[in-house]
């Protein structure tokens, strides 16, 4: 869900080089452009390896999430893999380097250096438009839907809402479904614009896999999981239950980590949040993207096609100030210069039903640590990772990253909605009779809705075939409440449902209209129109 958070909380910003080899890391780049501002501390990674476990027992004990694995590349190889916790509280199962998380968003640097392959292979290239080869992709805009291309959905640039299509997701629509409604979303300026869009990444995957005639779960397999070893890794969610060594998510209810009430299908969005992998696995692709592409001596992937991908594309947070630096992305990684002057690449996961995962590289130090957690998205990866970075480029951890990520990471768990929190009417004005609610509405994004009454209260039912309801609990007037707890919608949100139009006063005739809040956003002006009358 998150993924861009990283972006906001980096001391980053931009001018990327490409990753020299482990020997090349003592001398002087022969690239004045890849010149960094401060030397590394003697023995940089080794020392910094050693300061993990120390770092790792704190933060389990500070944060209490159930389960932890890490992994650091250094030198072409994994010089550190271990699993930390439990797979499932209540259970003696413990997490260890093979056991198999959900990468949840950083599923988009993987995915695109399957791109990167299909541009090694001169499949599709970056540029190459995605209604070329996805019949019946569009947007709102028919110029921006005949030149958006791949590598402009994979930059998150092509002027889509922020999360676009994520509600109808959890509303149980499909992927076909959902990239079929984008061409409904309103567009910000392309090319320009930076808004984060699982899928609008996702429907660029879809075009790419359809122009190499497979489907995207296969494609990944064949260009980078089977090539590289990657054994417990897959893009299918029922791999993932399949997996014997897995994780089950965990969600914080009072202070305790409970299991989710159920795991997290994200295979509507798999090319953008549904690779599931184990530290071990995830440790071999490190390498490869240390190594520009190269994998046991033979080159997998182009160097000049992974380069667009791990080099800025578009800025993604602008400077707060004239002296703070820039974050950036490429295709699919977060891009960003340190303190140090050093290029960072990373990437965050979030899924609040119990994931949360990171990835960071310093290529110039030919270092890169994955963290992955079976715990709702607190910042603790991020900071993990975020302390690791510190250690390697200046000896000692500079910044209470615990503490910054935590904060970024709170406002995805508060609930959403005005009334949160409110106390309802002591004397609510009193709704109209329910007959005139019932009917069915219509919105061109979020599609059919039903109101139908049940045993004397409202249900509202959504999504394909009304498969998502919620009761409806009168608050005042016209306007009644439900509750919700999904992806996008964190424990104790409430929304709005206001009733309106002509009939509710003068002829008794219904509802014309109903107007969601939780659905009145950057995608949808939240107004379903009445369609039996």
């Amino acid at each position: 869900m998150v993924g861009a958070l990283v972006a906001a909380c980096d001391s980053s910003s931009s001018e990327s080089a490409s990753a020299p080899s482990s020997s090349a890391v003592a001398s002087e780049p022969a690239n004045p452009a890849a010149q960094v501002a401060q030397p590394l501390p003697d023995n940089a990674v080794d020392n910094a390896v050693g300061e993990l476990d120390g770092l790792i027992d704190s933060l389990m004990k500070s944060t209490k999430i159930p389960g932890l694995a890490v992994a650091v590349v250094h030198g072409g190889e994994a010089v550190y893999a271990k699993g930390f916790g439990v797979a499932e509280v209540g259970t003696d199962r413990e997490v260890g380097p093979d056991t198999v998380f959900p990468l949840a968003s950083m599923s988009k640097p993987i995915g695109s250096t399957v791109i990167a392959r299909l541009v090694t292979d001169n499949v599709v290239g970056w540029d190459t438009p995605v209604a070329e080869n996805l019949p019946g992709f569009a947007l709102s805009d028919p110029w921006v839907t005949s030149h958006v291309t791949i590598g402009d959905m994979y930059a998150h640039r092509s002027g889509l809402p922020d999360h676009a299509g994520d509600k109808l997701e959890d509303m149980g629509y499909d992927r076909a479904q959902i990239i079929e409604r984008l061409r409904y979303l309103p567009l910000d300026p392309f090319r320009i614009s930076y808004a984060y869009t699982n899928f609008g990444l996702t429907a660029a995957a879809e075009s790419a896999a359809r122009k190499a005639g497979t489907d995207w779960d296969a494609l990944s397999e064949n260009m980078i999981y089977g090539p590289l070893g990657m054994t417990h890794t897959s893009s299918r969610f029922a791999d993932f239950e399949a997996e014997s060594d897995r994780v089950v998510g965990h969600v914080e209810v009072d202070g305790e980590w409970v299991k989710t009430p159920e795991q997290r299908d994200p295979d509507a969005q798999a090319p953008a949040g549904g690779v599931s992998s184990s530290v071990n696995d995830v440790a071999r692709w490190m390498a490869m993207v240390l190594a520009n592409g190269s994998h046991n001596g033979a080159q997998l992937i182009d160097p000049d096609a992974l380069l667009p991908a791990i080099t800025p594309q578009v800025i993604s947070s602008h400077p707060s100030s004239p002296e703070a630096r820039a974050g950036n992305y490429g295709y699919g990684f977060n891009v960003s210069v340190t303190e140090g002057g050093r290029t960072q690449m990373s990437h965050s996961g979030a899924f609040l039903m119990g994931a949360g995962t990171s990835v960071l590289f310093l290529p110039s130090a030919d270092v890169a640590i994955v963290a992955l957690s079976n715990a709702s998205p607190i910042g603790a990866v991020d900071a993990l990772t975020g302390e690791f970075a510190d250690l390697v480029q200046f000896g000692e951890v500079r910044h209470d990253w615990r503490t910054l990520y935590a904060g970024a990471y709170a406002s995805i768990s508060e609930p959403s909605g005005d009334l949160v929190g409110d106390q309802s009417p002591t004397n609510p004005a009193p709704a109209q009779p329910l007959s005139d609610y019932v009917g069915n509405y219509r919105n061109d994004v979020y599609g059919p809705a039903v109101v139908r009454e049940s045993d004397g209260t409202l249900v509202l039912g959504m999504g394909p075939n009304g498969v998502t309801t919620h009761d409806l609990t009168h608050w005042d007037g016209d306007t009644f409440t439900f509750t919700l707890r999904n992806e996008n919608a964190a424990l104790g949100s409430v929304s709005k449902v206001t009733f309106t139009g002509p009939g509710m006063t003068e002829n008794g005739s219904g509802a014309r209209r109903m107007v969601i809040e939780y659905y009145d956003d950057e995608s949808s002006d939240g107004v379903f129109i009445r369609s039996d009358r």
